[in-house]
């Protein structure tokens, strides 16, 4: 993205109107930011990603983290949790617990936050297709430790239309799936207004192969369709859009990163002020949460990752990124070891407290380079943007393959460069040592799936099977009608039905998503 030239000068910003793009910090339209102070009165969130095993060992890893000052929790849950099939499911077989923790039932999500006040802490849930009843699952832990749900802090990630172009873990056509992400829209607004109730991912867009310029694209145009669903359901967009989120990644180019945030602060301001003509100032504040690049780590040479992971998230925080999470070095090889995930962590403390990046407001605002990249940026985004409103919108965009096409083409594009060393890797294509680095691997013991089927069995043997009957009941006839499925989903959950028999029973109702061929 960065254009060959050696030095920039204040004739290279011929179309950059200074008052208007660039404004101040905390003022329309956010190219500087979203608060006025930004760093100075606060850092930002540092919110490691953490899950594996069941929901006792995670809690460990949970415990572990904010003992040495992390500021926010951030769960990642199993395939099988995602996917909507419990523990004991043929399907889940060999995957219990691998990717994330293993959630079954309200049960884990008790076990999961045991000892962690959830009036005090900030949780994100990186879960989509099943997010409702992890959702429902929090709450109901939360309110069993005596806080008002009106009061619970946190986000799920809850973008399903990313999970169609990108990421795969979807269970429903995008019909169901919009009206779940819709329903949970209506019913956080009022009952639980402190909650972010989605976070448009262009991470996982990203890390499937798209440029800098697709990432914003494809997640505005994801976010775009989130919107008009939710003023079709008759909510007004200052009643649900100060609740929206996004998530980001921050990769290695670290101008083309920064410029990157920048541009998405001012896209997204004009998008809510003139296209859905939003009021509330918070309604045109674009907040998200950036991970730095799983993809740009290596499993040669893994000492390596901590540098890169260091860049990223400075581009991150120059780019004033409100949470952040960094990448452990042995990611490349398995789930984080807690050394691992320690030095992780570390890497933002020490940005935070000992390099002064916090001391001003967007250092970098006013470079000749950075402005006109910034600029660059949001017109090539708005091309992208036009092109998917000209095929009807980001699902019309996905249910042709448009979308999947375009970031299938420049992982392509992307992988011919390195292996042809236009671009190089470091230790991958140059630099390369001939004896492989030992470091410590984090294994999930095997025996945790089997514990974990037989907590589940136990969960089943010990609740009351027809209270749990007739509250699936009452959500199958509720997903055949137009009622809002919260209230309903929640209490299934209380009654501890599972992740897989609440999924099955939306199954039942909405269908399964079967994608279009691409190539």
């Amino acid at each position: 993205m960065t254009e060959d030239k050696q030095v920039w000068k204040p004739e290279d910003l011929a179309t950059w109107d200074q008052h208007a793009k660039l404004g101040e910090p905390g003022e329309y339209p956010y190219t500087r930011g979203i608060y006025a102070d930004m760093y100075r009165s606060r850092f930002w969130t540092m919110r490691q990603y953490a899950g594996f095993g069941n929901a006792r060992e995670t809690n460990k890893r949970f415990q572990y983290l904010l003992q040495n000052g992390q500021t926010g929790l951030s769960t990642a849950f199993d395939l099988p949790t995602q996917m909507g099939y419990d523990s004991d499911d043929p399907m889940a077989l060999g995957e219990v617990g691998r990717t994330g923790v293993a959630i079954d039932s309200l049960k884990d999500m008790e076990t999961l936050f045991d000892g962690i006040d959830l009036g005090k802490v900030s949780t994100s849930m990186t879960i989509n297709a099943t997010s409702a009843i992890l959702l429902a699952m929090y709450r109901s832990v939360g309110i069993k430790q005596g806080v008002d749900a009106k009061h619970l802090q946190g986000t799920i990630q809850n973008d399903i239309l990313k999970e169609y172009e990108a990421r795969n873990t979807y269970i429903f056509p995008p019909a169901g799936s919009m009206r779940l992400i819709t329903d949970i829209f209506e019913y956080c607004s009022t009952e639980m207004p402190r909650w972010n109730t989605i976070s448009i991912s262009g991470y996982h867009i990203r890390e499937a192969g798209a440029t800098a310029v697709q990432e914003l694209a494809f997640t505005f145009a994801n976010a775009i369709e989130y919107v008009r669903a939710a003023i079709s359901r008759g909510l007004s967009i200052d009643t649900f859009a100060p609740q929206l989120s996004f998530f980001f990644v921050a990769q290695m180019d670290l101008f083309e990163e920064i410029a990157k945030f920048r541009a998405a602060r001012r896209l997204w301001a004009r998008i809510m002020k003139e296209q859905f003509h939003a009021q509330n100032p918070k309604s045109l504040m674009l907040r998200f949460h950036v991970q730095t690049a799983g993809s740009s780590l290596t499993q040669q040479q893994p000492d390596n990752n901590i540098v890169r992971t260091t860049v990223e998230a400075m581009a991150a925080v120059l780019g004033g990124a409100q949470s952040l999470h960094t990448n452990s070095k042995d990611e490349a090889l398995s789930l984080p070891s807690e050394s691992a995930a320690l030095t992780a962590l570390r890497t933002q403390q020490i940005i935070a407290s000992e390099t002064g990046v916090g001391n001003v407001v967007d250092p970098f605002g006013g470079s000749y380079f950075l402005e006109e990249l910034t600029d660059k940026i949001e017109k090539d985004a708005e091309i992208y943007l036009q092109k998917i409103e000209e095929l009807g919108g980001a699902i019309k965009a996905v249910e042709q393959g448009y979308i999947q096409k375009e970031i299938q083409e420049s992982a392509y594009q992307y992988h011919c460069s390195v292996e042809d060393k236009r671009r190089i890797i470091v230790g991958v294509n140059r630099f390369i040592d001939q004896e492989s680095e030992r470091i410590e691997i984090h294994r999930v013991d095997p025996k945790l799936e089997e514990e974990q089927v037989a907590d589940l069995k136990r969960v089943k043997a010990e609740r009351d099977a027809e209270k749990v009957e007739q509250a699936l009941d009452k959500l199958r006839q509720g997903a055949a009608g137009n009622d809002n499925l919260m209230p309903l989903i929640c209490t299934a959950v209380d009654s501890y039905a599972t992740v897989g028999e609440i999924s099955n029973t939306l199954r039942a109702a909405f269908g399964k998503f079967r994608p279009v061929a691409t190539l």
